[in-house]
């Protein structure tokens, strides 16, 4: 495998020219990965204005489970977080099958406050065609999410227990899992090493 070394910047350019060109009403976009996933979905937002294309933000963090669902078997058990912690009935349901081919475009752009453990009361809002929607977060792929393009920002284990903050170090067997379970690396359309945030680098042919 080789690697094209790239900033995130022109990462962003290059990922948008891809969707710009694709014949749709909404194009749905995943940037999946342990660390790092919204610096670069917040990236592509400005491009793709620029192209012409309305833009969608929506994170992950905003569709978890109430915490009575995520903490049923601990507040720090790894195979929970691995593949339970996340709504993921509600991101389809409520953000993503809205922007099929013939959805209606109305989206629910964040639906529970983790922090707070209470509904977010947020007003659906559409988006008009053409749109695009871009979805961050950790463990997305290997679930049979409708997206239209899937960017997964690949890092080794030393670099994934570094940038891991020390209160969240216990989740570090979910992301191992996911590694060997979903091999997330062979299945997205585009994979960027990410171990130095500050020199990343795309897999040639991948972007």
């Amino acid at each position: 495998m080789r690697y094209r070394p790239i900033t995130f910047e022109r990462l962003a350019g290059e990922l948008a020219e891809r969707v710009l060109v694709l014949d749709a009403p909404w194009v749905r976009i995943a940037v999946d990965g342990p660390a790092g996933t919204a610096a670069l979905a917040d990236a592509l937002v400005d491009p793709l204005r620029v192209g012409g294309r309305a833009v969608q933000r929506v994170s992950t963090v905003d569709f978890l489970r109430p915490a009575s669902l995520r903490f049923e078997y601990g507040r720090e058990n790894p195979d929970s977080r691995y593949w339970s912690w996340l709504d993921e009935g509600a991101l389809r349901r409520e953000v993503l099958d809205p922007l099929g081919r013939n959805g209606s475009g109305e989206v629910l752009p964040a639906l529970w406050d983790a922090a707070r453990d209470r509904a977010t009361r947020s007003a659906r809002v559409s988006l008009p065609a053409p749109g695009v929607l871009v979805v961050d977060g950790e463990m997305l792929l290997g679930r049979g999410l409708p997206f239209e393009l899937t960017v997964h920002l690949q890092l080794s284990a030393g670099a994934l227990r570094r940038r891991l903050p020390q209160d969240e170090q216990w989740a570090l067997p979910a992301f191992e899992r996911y590694e060997e379970e979903v091999r997330p690396a062979e299945i997205a359309d585009v994979v960027v090493r990410a171990d130095d945030p500050r020199h990343p680098a795309v897999l040639e042919g991948a972007a």
